[in-house]
């Protein structure tokens, strides 16, 4: 398999073999492509759990009477503090 990388890139994973973190390159790419599985994992792992809350609470028949637009307003308001 053969990867194009930009020369940011590039630059960025010979600092972390220079620096001693890692042996060599696929070193790197390796961790960095596992690193990324574990993390969407993780996402997942989240949204299955929100998704059994929220199962949890219809059952219980605990509902909102807003809409998802509603709720991505008010998110986006109290990001913007």
């Amino acid at each position: 398999m053969e990867i194009a990388l930009s020369s940011e890139l590039e630059k960025i994973i010979e600092y972390k073999i220079r620096s001693g973190g890692y042996q060599n390159a696929s070193e790197f790419i390796r961790e960095a492509i596992l690193r990324a599985v574990e993390h969407d994992q993780l996402k997942f792992s989240k949204l299955n759990e929100a998704i059994a809350i929220g199962m949890e609470q219809a059952e219980r028949g605990e509902f909102s009477s807003k809409t998802v637009q509603d709720i991505i307003k008010e998110k986006e308001a109290a990001k913007k503090g």
